[in-house]
């Protein structure tokens, strides 16, 4: 009987630290937070409490940096607009390398800030800003396509993931590529 609670327990306590140590990583508890998204100089990032020029205490000359690329889906909510979401490059020839960008407005009450950007194909590379976009400033995500062995009509597609309250938008582009 005592082997029997002694290895329940053993079990309970094992799944306790995984749980624990899961959540952490997960950033679902306020320190991971913290920990994961810094804000500046190694400021953590408080948009409700630091003191600051205005009321969500945002600095605009602070970087926002990445321990890795990841989800920043616990981060306050806001609103990205994006001018438009679909781009035709019309006819281009097989091998050239064209790009195009799209504009968006943070139209939400808090910094908006992009994590990831999501690839259809290789040929496809996306870029933006890592620096927090404040309440009603604009940014942009940049689509560069290399059409090199591709032929006929393309239409790629670049989920673009952010704090926002869709926290994902999907944006791409079509073009027909002819052969050399």
């Amino acid at each position: 009987m005592n082997r029997t609670l002694y290895t329940v327990l053993l079990t309970i306590l094992a799944l306790s630290v995984f749980v624990i140590a899961l959540v952490e990583l997960s950033g679902v508890s306020n320190t991971a937070i913290v920990n994961r998204y810094r804000y500046g100089y190694n400021e953590p990032y408080y948009p409700y409490y630091q003191n600051g020029n205005n009321s969500h205490g945002y600095n605009p000359h602070s970087t926002l940096t990445l321990d890795k690329e990841e989800d920043i889906s616990n981060l306050p909510k806001t609103k990205m607009e994006f001018y438009q979401t679909r781009y035709n490059f019309g006819t281009i020839t097989e091998g050239d390398v064209v790009k195009h960008a799209f504009h968006f407005k943070n139209v939400g009450v808090n910094p908006l800030v992009i994590g990831r950007a999501d690839v259809s194909c290789g040929c496809t590379v996306p870029t933006y800003s890592k620096v927090p976009i404040p309440p009603g400033g604009e940014g942009e995500v940049t689509i560069q396509y290399n059409s090199a062995g591709h032929s006929g009509h393309q239409q790629k597609n670049v989920l673009i993931h952010s704090n926002s309250q869709r926290e994902s938008v999907s944006i791409g582009f079509d073009a027909d590529v002819i052969p050399k």
